[in-house]
């Protein structure tokens, strides 16, 4: 799936849906969906299990994550934090009189990736079968029974995405067994309730041993990529403002060629190599229209929310470069800039900066020069958020409060803890609170007692009010922190009135107008994305007379996904079925194109012009 200028969740993969929607309507869950239910925490033990898998996709194998998630008690991992997963299989353990929790330790001791697959599948099916025979012994005690079985199928929502996968009859026998078990399990007459329970007991443990017991495990892996339970990809909310130049001097994106193409790859996954297309990860879903996603996470990559390593090994081996340093993800807002570009400004030109993204960090093939070229010119549209406190100059006026304008004062005070200089040195309020260099601040990890590779690009002020967390990791949680940081490191010998002050100055900068869209029941999300999508099919107006194949296939893959996935959100739900039309008129475009009559593909995309403005009153 693709996404709009927001997130979809339907990009999300399936191992992050509900667990109960995964395993009572296993045979009917589609692909995509727009807003997914919201699911309870996951069972300690499939979430443990679930994220084995994934860390072993990483390059390195992230050994040490695996060890953490079975040995803590840590609620960001268990989810309960009274006992880590190793106690939680006690009770498998001794009903089948197997140590599983030394198996799984000692196969991640020796990093024994097949033992650690072979053990841990037996002990989460082992202890499925397990739950489902306490609560087939209490049949009628409907409290009792209920909780059982939930245990159960909450355990086996690990399995689920690969059956479903892997064996897709078995899944729909077994999504129909689970009904059958929460229908029993809460029948308060112990004798219909035992008929009833026992017999779909018998159905999921028989699979169970044949599949995940007996002999080899049919390890539960999935041949497509996923990501692991708590990952957080998807949508936004709130939905940040796109402001780009071009429309604020009233310009039509879509009469801008480049620019509307370069917004479409900014929101495809098809540049990208895999997994990251598989997984529905494009530009935006780091830099959700223009703006950080600060509720980007990735377990084993990301050490907090709004924060990834990159270059961990997951999306492109070959750039692995064996540290654990994920980044905070900055905004974009007026990039042009913000030159050098990386967090440690790496790269002098944004093109470099882009290629680099696409070719090394997530295994894409090599741009076009026409790829480069429309992403450049999408990115140099973005423009910062209006600062209502701010003259063009940078100084605050006079809707800014009183505390603000003292810390605007201090802002310009030379300290003898930083050479004399002051924090407008660096941050020049001309200049969008920027210098354009480079500087060790004393926040970074240098590799050496005398290394000079913790310097980092100087960051602009302006919007920092919606882009909490703050330095190059996502260190400091407010603005406040951030003026704490500062004073202790460099003696600047404030108070905490001056503190105070020079916190609410940065927010006065930092204050963005009008930061987040609002929507009602007309102006819908999927309204924004319908509207954005008909920009994107613009550049057919050029591509198609040009029979340039290559960029409007890529387009059309882009655009028909990004239809189908953004129509289950439509608030007019009578009309999905249109949507669904639209995309096959789209893709009926793109045979004509893989068939050479380009004549017809004119056609084709003259009627779906025409259709698109009849219907486009209908499309919330």
């Amino acid at each position: 799936t693709t996404t709009s200028r927001h997130r979809p969740a339907a990009a999300w993969p399936a191992a992050c849906l509900s667990v109960a929607f995964l395993v009572v309507c296993l045979a009917a869950v589609p692909d995509s969906r727009a807003d997914p239910p919201q699911r309870a925490p996951w069972d300690p033990i499939a979430a443990a299990y679930l994220y084995g898998a994934f860390a072993l996709s990483l390059e390195p194998v992230d050994w040490t994550g695996i060890a953490d998630r079975f040995a803590t008690t840590s609620a960001v991992f268990a989810h309960n934090a009274d006992r880590s997963v190793y106690d939680r299989l006690g009770a498998a353990s001794a009903f089948a009189g197997v140590d599983f929790a030394a198996a799984i330790q000692a196969a991640v001791a020796a990093r024994d990736a097949a033992g650690f697959r072979v053990t841990s599948t037996r002990a989460v099916a082992t202890a499925i079968r397990h739950r489902l025979i306490r609560a087939g012994a209490r049949p009628g005690e409907v409290g009792k029974a209920r909780r059982e079985t939930r245990r159960a199928r909450a355990l086996f929502a690990a399995f689920a995405d690969h059956l479903r996968e892997a064996d897709p009859e078995g899944s729909r026998r077994l999504g129909l067994a689970w009904l059958e078990l929460a229908t029993a399990a809460a029948d308060r007459d112990a004798m219909r309730a035992h008929r009833r329970f026992a017999p779909a007991a018998a159905v999921v443990a028989d699979y169970l041993v044949e599949r995940f017991e007996a002999r080899t495990p049919d390890v539960a892996r999935r041949a497509a990529p996923w990501l692991p339970p708590d990952a957080q990809i998807g949508e936004q909310d709130p939905l940040p403002r796109l402001v780009l130049n071009a429309e604020e001097r009233g310009i039509d994106e879509a009469d801008l060629f480049f620019v509307a193409y370069g917004d479409m790859l900014f929101d495809s996954p098809e540049i990208f190599g895999e997994p990251a297309r598989s997984l529905g990860l494009a530009c935006s879903s780091c830099h959700n229209r223009s703006e950080a996603n600060r509720g980007f996470y990735l377990p084993g990559l990301s050490r907090r929310r709004g924060g990834v390593d990159i270059d961990g090994g997951l999306f492109n081996p070959r750039a692995n470069d064996h540290r654990f340093d994920p980044l905070d993800i900055p905004s974009l807002r007026g990039i042009r800039f913000t030159a050098p570009y990386g967090r440690d400004g790496r790269f002098a030109s944004l093109r470099a900066f882009v290629r680099n993204v696409i070719v090394n960090e997530f295994a894409g093939s090599e741009p076009t020069p026409l790829m480069l070229d429309a992403m450049i010119a999408y990115l140099n549209e973005f423009d910062f958020l209006p600062a209502p406190f701010l003259y063009r100059d940078g100084r605050l006026n006079a809707r800014a409060s009183a505390a603000a304008k003292r810390g605007e004062r201090l802002f310009h005070r030379p300290s003898p803890g930083m050479g004399g200089l002051s924090c407008a040195s660096c941050h020049l309020p001309t200049a969008n609170f920027l210098d354009g260099r480079r500087h060790d601040i004393g926040s970074g990890d240098p590799s050496s007692a005398h290394a000079r590779d913790s310097a980092f690009d100087t960051p602009t002020l302006l919007g920092i009010a919606h882009t909490a967390p703050y330095f190059h990791d996502g260190s400091l949680e407010t603005l406040a922190e951030v003026v704490d940081w500062f004073n202790a490191r460099f003696g600047l010998g404030l108070d905490a009135g001056g503190k105070a002050d020079l916190t609410a100055y940065l927010k006065a900068v930092g204050t963005g107008a009008d930061p987040y869209e609002t929507f009602d029941d007309q102006n819908t999300r999927f309204r924004l994305a319908f509207d954005e999508l008909s920009v994107f099919l613009s550049t057919l107006d050029t591509l198609i007379p040009a029979r340039d194949a290559f960029h409007a296939q890529l387009l059309i893959r882009t655009a028909v996904r990004e239809l189908r996935a953004e129509a289950q959100a439509m608030s007019n739900v009578r009309r999905m079925e249109l949507a669904g039309a639209l995309a096959g008129r789209i893709e009926a475009i793109g045979a004509a194109i893989a068939a050479g009559d380009w004549d017809a593909a004119a056609r084709l995309r003259a009627a779906y012009r025409t259709a698109e403005r009849e219907h486009a009153a209908e499309m919330y």
